[in-house]
C-alpha cells in the first residue's frame, strides 16, 4: 500500500499511468470489450466498475488539456438506445477533479477499436454497462 494512492489502483495500473506520456490514450474497458483482441497490453481490474477506477485513476493523472475532447466514449450502434446514466456516472467522477473538462465525445464502434489498437493499454474491468467503455488522452503533469 501507498499513502494516498487507492487501493484499487493495482501496481501494474500504477506503472502504466506513470509510463504514459503526454498525448497516451488508456482504454478503461468494461466486461464485454475485447480488449486482449485489439490492444497487446492488457491489465486486469476484475470486480471494479469504471467510476471507481476513474475516482482513483483521476487525481493521479491529468487530462489533456490541448485537445478539444480528452476523453472518449462509443456511440451505440443503430438499434441500441444509449443509457446516458452511464455517461453522467462517469462524468460526476472526472468532474470531482476536472471540473471544466469538455464534454465527452461519441465514436464510431469500428473507430473506437482502431483507436484502442494505438492505445497506450487496455484496463479490463468488470464493468457490465453496455457501452461503457471509455478512452482518457493524458495531458501534461504540472509541476
Amino acid at each position: 500500500m501507498l499513502k494516498g494512492i487507492s487501493p484499487l489502483i493495482s501496481p501494474e495500473l500504477l506503472h502504466a499511468l506513470a509510463s504514459m506520456g503526454h498525448g497516451d490514450e488508456i482504454v478503461l474497458a468494461d466486461a464485454h470489450f475485447p480488449g486482449h483482441s485489439l490492444n497487446q497490453r492488457v491489465l486486469r481490474a476484475d470486480g471494479l466498475r469504471i467510476p471507481d477506477l476513474l475516482e482513483a485513476i483521476l487525481p493521479l493523472f491529468e487530462l489533456d488539456n490541448y485537445v478539444p475532447h480528452p476523453l472518449i466514449m462509443m456511440t451505440p450502434v443503430q438499434g441500441d438506445i444509449p443509457d446516458y446514466q452511464v455517461e453522467e456516472s462517469y462524468l460526476k467522477k472526472i468532474h470531482k477533479t476536472n471540473p471544466e473538462v469538455a464534454p465527452i465525445q461519441r465514436m464510431e464502434r469500428y473507430a473506437f477499436y482502431e483507436s484502442v489498437k494505438n492505445a497506450y493499454a487496455v484496463v479490463m474491468t468488470g464493468e457490465t454497462a453496455k457501452y461503457g467503455n471509455i478512452i482518457l488522452k493524458k495531458g501534461v503533469t504540472p509541476i
